[in-house]
This record gives C-alpha cells, sequence and structure tokens, in this order.
C-alpha cells in the first residue's frame, strides 16, 4: 500500500470511479460480445483487424489500453476528469482482455469458452464489490449474515445455472461452433 507523502495517509478506494470501472467493463463485454456474434453468424460486416492473414483479436486492443493506462497512472498521476478517463478506459481494456480468457489458458481454441464467461464473472463481482460494498472496518454483524446469505444464494443459484448449462450447452454450443467455422476467418 503507498502513502501520500505529504499527508502520511493511506489511499481510498474511489467509489465513483470503480462504479465507472464496473459500469464500463459490463457495457464494453456486452457490446463486444454483441459484435462478435453479428460478425461471426454474417450479419453484419467483417469488422475485424486482419495483418498480414492474421485476426487480430480483440485482447489484444485491450492489452494496449491496459499497458496505457499503466504509463498514464505511473508518469502522470491524473486527477478529476482525467481519472475518471482513466478509469473508463480500463474498464474497456479489463473487458476485452479478459472476454477471450479462455483464448489465453487454452491458446486458442474456440472463442465461446466457458473460462472467459467465468472470468468475466468473477471480474464484474469483484468490481462490484469494490464500487459497493463498505470496507471491511465498517463491516457489522448485518454485513456478515448478509454475505453469508448471499454467498450461498450465489452457490445455489450457480450450481442451478451450471446444471442448466450443461443442458443448453447440448443445444447451443454445437450451432456457436459451427458459426465460428463458417465465419470470416
Amino acid at each position: 500500500m503507498s502513502y501520500n507523502v505529504k499527508n502520511n495517509v493511506p489511499p481510498r478506494i474511489s467509489p465513483h470511479l470503480a462504479r465507472l470501472v464496473l459500469v464500463t467493463f459490463i457495457l464494453t463485454f456486452i457490446v463486444t460480445r454483441v459484435l462478435v456474434f453479428l460478425i461471426m453468424s454474417r450479419r453484419i460486416p467483417d469488422l475485424y483487424l486482419h495483418l498480414g492473414g492474421t485476426h487480430v483479436h480483440h485482447l489484444n486492443y485491450g492489452i494496449f489500453l491496459l499497458a496505457g493506462v499503466g504509463a498514464y497512472l505511473l508518469f502522470w498521476h491524473p486527477i478529476g476528469r482525467n481519472l475518471e478517463i482513466v478509469a473508463i478506459v480500463y474498464g474497456s481494456g479489463m473487458a476485452l482482455t479478459f472476454d477471450e480468457f479462455g483464448m489465453w489458458l487454452h491458446l486458442g481454441g474456440l472463442y465461446w469458452q466457458r473460462a472467459s464467461l467465468d472470468a468475466i464473472t468473477v471480474l464484474s463481482s469483484v468490481f462490484g464489490l469494490i464500487a459497493f460494498a463498505p470496507s471491511l472496518k465498517r463491516f457489522r454483524f448485518q454485513h456478515w449474515a448478509g454475505a453469508v446469505i448471499i454467498a450461498i444464494a450465489v452457490g445455489v443459484f450457480f450450481f442451478t445455472l451450471l446444471e442448466s448449462f450443461r443442458y443448453v450447452g447440448k443445444i447451443v454450443i454445437p450451432v456457436l461452433q459451427e458459426i465460428e467455422i463458417m465465419s470470416p476467418p
């Protein structure tokens, strides 16, 4: 944890910036998935960037955005409106990068890998907690009780969701795989 040298004060999490990151992250993920589906199903023209016959995946755009955000924060220390813009760019970069998390993990493979959706879900949850949860110092009994109840409910929900995904996956995955095979290179 770094401290403000002038005041010897630890940094605080900005709920406003965290909410900007969360909203941008979710919106970028949704827009990206919709565009990829529309391109792969040939409902809109091929918008992919191709360099030397290689399709440049959108995780690369995310990596460049995250590298730029890191450098900007490190060297220029933005404040105010510029910091809000950085939060928005960071949220977009994270979504573009983690939307293809399954491709990092398996070094290729299908776009519709479950690992990518899992990564997006986990990161959305973490960003949501950072944006809306009180600090642990302010947690009271009712916060802990609520957290336990939510954790149980989420566990039950994910178990039932996993079961439904297995059923739907038998029907939907072959269709998505065929769309990907027939999509532009």
